[in-house]
């Protein structure tokens, strides 16, 4: 695989800056979150790519066969080639950090990717994702910083599969953060400003790193 295998747009950070990969939701593109992904994270390179699958014409990153029913056999393609994808630009560009954004269907293929890849992501921020399977993890998240955003009243992601995930994260070891809004699926102006404060709270290193200072 390589720095292309998905159809994607970047905008350069410093050099050996963190890595910072945006994922959109269905129906969106990789237009999404490039620019929000540049806010919140303004030396690093963001990596926006766009989902393979079209469902009706809506770009996903992954297949359903109904509304939270996956296509496990597409999740798993899908799984394998983002991680490669990432892989590769981790290598070409040999980043401070790598750290995650992904929202609705983008956030699932995020979580996806920790699963299969515990050891590439420093921190990720899940918006409303839905994993209605139970994870099957080679290793542990111990070290990784993750925030989820949920609204109590969404009606595609069930409050009670937001604190499954939870619970799961902090069983393979992850430090995680959880914040509720009161509303539905969409993002509120909330999540944006808990994103950000973590992701700039204490700047993420590439874990198993030596402290230089």
């Amino acid at each position: 695989m390589t720095i292309d295998t998905y159809i994607h747009k970047a905008a350069e950070g410093e050099p050996g800056g963190p890595l910072f990969f945006v994922f959109h939701g269905t129906g969106a593109d990789e237009n999404q979150f490039l620019g929000l992904g540049r806010e919140l994270m303004p030396t690093a390179t963001v990596i926006a790519p766009r989902g393979d699958v079209s469902e009706h014409g809506a770009a996903r990153y992954f297949r359903r066969t109904g509304e939270g029913v996956y296509d496990m056999d597409d999740l798993a393609r899908a799984t394998r080639k983002m991680t490669e994808f990432v892989r590769a630009h981790v290598e070409h560009k040999k980043p401070s950090a790598v750290v995650g954004l992904g929202y609705s269907n983008g956030a699932n293929i995020l979580a996806s990717v920790l699963f299969a890849a515990p050891d590439l992501f420093d921190k990720a921020v899940m918006m409303h994702p839905l994993i209605p399977f139970e994870p099957q993890v080679d290793g542990s998240l111990a070290g990784t910083q993750i925030l989820i955003t949920a609204g109590q009243r969404d009606p595609i992601c069930p409050p009670a599969l937001t604190q499954k995930l939870e619970a799961d994260l902090r069983k393979l070891g992850a430090d995680v953060e959880l914040l509720w809004h009161e509303g539905g699926h969409e993002i509120r102006q909330a999540e944006i400003l808990s994103a950000e404060a973590f992701l700039s709270a204490a700047p993420a290193r590439r874990r198993g790193e030596a402290d230089e200072r």
